[in-house]
């Protein structure tokens, strides 16, 4: 009786109720395995393969900086997890723990800006995609709409919409990547060519793209049975699932000389490939649900009494209006902010949940105190992230970081990687403020003070 119990609960309604705790690793397993096959991840691929524009990878390379910075990323979404999974919490109200109440209020608003942007690129992907299988007879307007609805329809029943993926989504994902894999890899891509220079910048790419679900991560953590149950399931299904994208999309890339714009091409011309990259389509829905979701349950920590349904048929409406008009070509510039802003948030939680007894004492109410001993370890980061970055984004950005670079006289080296200079940056900063910290303290109450 206890699964058709399970079926019938449903995420909590407002942040006043508890999260109910049903889902099991391989619910996690399979929701995080299909939140990393993406069609972006196709046509990102070049990214991947090259970060700097003009010195590719060769194939060996660039899989393996997708494994190094899938497992690094991962981990990082899988430890974000665990605070969720313990304490019943979604992300943002557990960030009132690590930074205060009024404090958690900054990366909220970032945190939408985000979910919002990623939320209008997969309703764009959707209906590119669509319009790759059936041509200009339905107009890109209409497979938009379409999608949102779908999309709003899986966040009234979020729990639900994730035993869906388990249950039935999952299966034709795994069908529909070998058939295409076997279909364009019996073609003969030329995948040789190229070096190692870019390796660095690569990972740091694909750890962006695994990183991007820290902030979120929490939000289906805090229904999971265990903490290790929902680790598990993060870093497993999302690593290999997130590899295999990437791989294909490489091979895609190469029949058609790296041409993003046409590397959904050869899915569809492939043996029963309209038929397979259609169900990768309708499951790309699985990626703006839990975006929209996302952000309503992240507009709760600034609304806890809100009824979630409502703010997610607001936010659905609004992923459209912005999907309509998204423009994808910001789209590795996107990555690297997201990387740049939550890879040190990330680490200040890490230290101060795991290593300076916050999981004790996190206190995660609407008045909780602000704490800002944790906000210059994460700024430093984040800056250590610019300074050491090498990848294109916006010319004025990357040009007032060139000059700090000069005033500091820093000089990049190839092995340098700016995910984990941002992460060691944020987290040993963290690390020495929170002892000196607990130092003054002890010293105080030897001293009656």
């Amino acid at each position: 009786m206890a699964p058709a119990v399970f079926d019938d609960v449903e995420a909590p309604l407002t942040l006043e109720e508890e999260a109910p705790k049903t889902l099991g690793v391989l619910d996690q397993g399979a929701f995080w395995a299909n939140l990393g096959v993406s069609l972006l991840g196709f046509s990102g691929a070049l990214f991947l393969l090259d970060p700097l524009g003009g010195k590719p990878l060769t194939f060996t390379g660039a899989i393996v900086a997708a494994v190094v910075g899938s497992l690094i990323g991962t981990a990082m979404v899988g430890l974000a997890a665990i605070p969720g999974a313990r304490t019943g919490q979604p992300a943002m109200v557990l960030l009132r723990g690590l930074f205060g109440a009024r404090l958690s209020y900054a990366p909220t608003v970032l945190n939408i800006v985000q979910l919002l942007g990623w939320g209008a690129f997969e309703l764009w992907v959707v209906a590119t995609g669509a319009e790759a299988i059936f041509g200009d007879a339905v107009p890109y307007g209409v497979w938009v709409v379409a999608a949102g609805v779908l999309t709003i329809a899986l966040t009234i029943r979020p729990l639900g919409a994730l035993r869906l993926l388990r249950r039935y989504v999952t299966v034709g994902v795994i069908v529909s990547m070998v058939w295409l894999s076997v279909a364009l890899f019996s073609r003969g891509p030329s995948l040789g060519a190229g070096s190692w220079d870019a390796f660095a910048p690569a990972v740091d790419y694909v750890i962006a793209l695994s990183v991007s679900w820290v902030p979120v991560a929490a939000d289906y953590a805090r229904h999971s049975r265990s903490s290790s149950g929902a680790f598990a399931g993060i870093v497993g299904g999302y690593t290999v699932a997130q590899v295999a994208c990437l791989a294909l999309g490489i091979a895609a890339l190469a029949l058609v000389g790296n041409d993003a714009e046409k590397v959904w091409e050869p899915f569809v011309a492939a043996p029963l490939g309209a038929l397979f990259f259609g169900i990768l389509v309708l499951r790309e829905v699985d990626q703006s649900f839990a975006n929209v979701y996302s952000t309503s349950v992240s507009i709760q920590n600034f609304a806890p009494r809100v009824d979630r349904r409502i703010i997610s048929v607001a936010i659905g409406v609004l992923t459209i209006a912005i999907a309509l008009f998204a423009d994808v070509n910001s789209y590795g510039a996107f990555l690297s902010v997201i990387g740049a802003v939550f890879v040190p948030m990330f680490a200040v939680l890490a230290v101060d949940y795991f290593l300076l007894g916050g999981a004790a004492r996190w206190n995660m109410a609407q008045n909780a105190p602000l704490r800002w001993l944790t906000l210059p370890p994460w700024v430093l980061g984040f800056a250590a992230y610019w300074i050491v970055t090498v990848t294109p984004t916006v010319a004025w950005w990357d040009g007032m970081w060139a000059r700090v670079r000069d005033a500091v006289g820093f000089v990049h080296q190839p092995w340098m990687n700016a995910a984990l200079a941002a992460f060691l940056v944020s987290a040993l900063t963290m690390l020495a403020a929170g002892l000196l910290a607990r130092l003054s303290a002890t010293r105080s109450v030897r001293h009656g003070r």
